[in-house]
Order: structure tokens, then sequence, then C-alpha cells
């Protein structure tokens, strides 16, 4: 049996008050509607979250763990009814630019699922890098892009981050990092590094590396995410790369394993860049609602 947001509502209302009486009050019900929704929540739970005293209702350790969840369901709730919906009508051809990382790791899933909900809709990809990406919005080539919004610097276009993939350290199975407690650039720094370059990963790379006393010892510079793969699987070096690219096998059937940085390393930023100021079309603003609404829903995770 499920609980309901009114039961969870009720017991936050008594948890922050501290009687019953009061959260009645503030709720404007009556105390035994309040009594019997903490009974049936607590039956559901199978622990009691209160303990009654003469001086009101105490959280008990559970009541406190609980609480924070019925915090964040109901917040997640709120966000929910929040979301801002668009009608499947919408039609036209919407001019869709996006980078090498993107295509492959992230869009097609969406592209599906969008052609699903707006049938009328043509979207219409285009496979570029960052600088022929921005110029492309400022001339209108494009109506909306997905890239790596961290890669972004120029002031005449406006981003939205949809989300950051963690960058962790990969490494062939057995490998003796993997027994340390923990990792950071200057171990990393002993070994020989794999330097991807596509979509400005060595630059981005290099700007954490930067920050740092170390330097990578690269012995290969690739833009194939594959080769990548492939030289670390089999123990030629390793590289710090996001989970969204991260595939556990090689194509030749070796274990590749991952390892958290201790060092700060910037996760890659995916998200939406269109030109500052510019009137959105309705297929763009369909596009744009649908990636924000699937956030909220992916963070609801309840």
């Amino acid at each position: 049996m499920a609980f309901s947001l009114r039961q969870l509502r009720y017991f936050v209302a008594t948890a922050e008050l501290g009687q019953i009486s009061q959260a009645a009050v503030n709720l404007s019900i009556s105390q035994s509607a309040i009594t019997t929704a903490i009974k049936e929540l607590e039956q559901i739970l199978g622990v009691g979250l209160f303990l009654r005293t003469p001086h009101g209702m105490d959280l008990t350790e559970a009541g406190r763990q609980f609480l924070s969840h019925a915090y964040d369901i109901l917040n997640k709730v709120d966000e929910a009814m929040r979301l801002d919906f668009v009608s499947s009508e919408v039609e036209g051809t919407l001019m869709v630019a996006a980078t090498y990382t993107v295509i492959g790791y992230f869009l097609p899933v969406h592209i599906e699922r969008l052609r699903r909900l707006f049938p009328n809709l043509e979207i219409l990809l285009f496979e570029q890098n960052r600088e022929s990406i921005e110029e492309g919005l400022l001339a209108n080539r494009y109506d909306i892009s997905v890239l790596l919004t961290s890669n972004i610097v120029n002031p005449q276009l406006a981003t939205e981050t949809l989300l950051g993939s963690t960058r962790r350290l990969w490494v062939p199975a057995q490998h003796q990092l993997l027994q340390r407690e923990d990792v950071g650039l200057r171990e990393i720094a002993e070994e020989p590094y794999i330097m991807l370059t596509v979509d400005e990963a060595a630059y981005s790379s290099l700007k954490y590396w930067s920050n740092s006393p170390y330097q990578p010892r690269v012995i290969l510079r690739t833009s194939s995410i594959e080769a990548v793969r492939s030289m670390v699987a089999n123990g030629l070096g390793v590289a710090i790369l996001s989970d969204m690219v991260h595939r556990p096998w090689s194509l030749e059937g070796r274990r590749i394993e991952t390892i958290n940085v201790k060092d700060t390393i910037p996760a890659m930023n995916i998200g939406l860049a269109w030109r500052k100021g510019a009137e959105l079309t309705p297929a763009a603003k369909a596009f744009r609602v649908y990636y924000r609404n699937l956030n909220h829903f992916t963070a609801m995770n309840v």
C-alpha cells in the first residue's frame, strides 16, 4: 500500500509545529483527520514516526529520516505542478545543430521521443563544431543547438545547461591505481595518458591540469573515442573522460574501469544554446520545453 500526498503534508505540518492541534489550525482541518493520517502512514511504513508526549509530538529517529524524504517528495511535486506544456500540434521545421559528442551519446533517443511527441514537427540535425554552431546561430542558419555549454564563451548566445556528466579516470581492469584509496592528478601524471581531442576535449582537459602543478604524460592525441577506449582497455594508457561516453567494454571485449579523481575535475555540461534576444519559434520553444520538463521528471526520481 502506498502513502498519499495528503498524509505527507499532514506529517510535515505536525513535525514542523510539534503539535497536532497547531497543525490542524494551520491546515484548516480537524485534529482527528491528522491523527488518522499519521497512524495510517506509520502502519504503511512499519515504524513509529512520533513520540507522543504531554507537550506534543516529537519525531523519532525514523521520523527525522522520513521528514527529509517527505520534503524532497513534496518539493518535486510542486516543481511538477509548474511544468510547461506544449501542444502536440506544433508543426514546421526545426534546424538543430549539435556537436559530435552530443549527437553520438546524447541526442538520438531524445530526437526519437520528440518525433513521437510532435509528429508534425520536422527536426533537421546538423553536426558541427562549436565555432561553426556559434556562427550559424548568430546568422540564423540554426534555430537552436545542443552542445557542450561549458565550452560556450560567446556573449551573444544564451545557454541553458541540461545536465552535467561527471569526468572520471579510465583505467584497464586490474590496474594498480584501482588498489589505492584515493587517486589524484599527481598519480595520474605518472601514467601514460591518452588525450581525446574531439569537441575541444583537450582544451577542457588542459584547463584543469593547468590549475595543478602536474601535467599529463601524453602518448597519443586522438579524435576517436573508440581509440581511447581500446588503448585504455589494452593497458596502453589512462584517460579522464565523462560518464556519458564511458562504456565498460572495449571493442575487443576488454574491461574498462573508472576511478573518482580526488582533485576538482569539472563536469562535462550538456545543454541548449540560441541567439540571445531572439524570439524562439514555436518549434524551438517546444524543443526547449521538452528538455526543461525532462529535467524536472529526472530530478523527481520518486
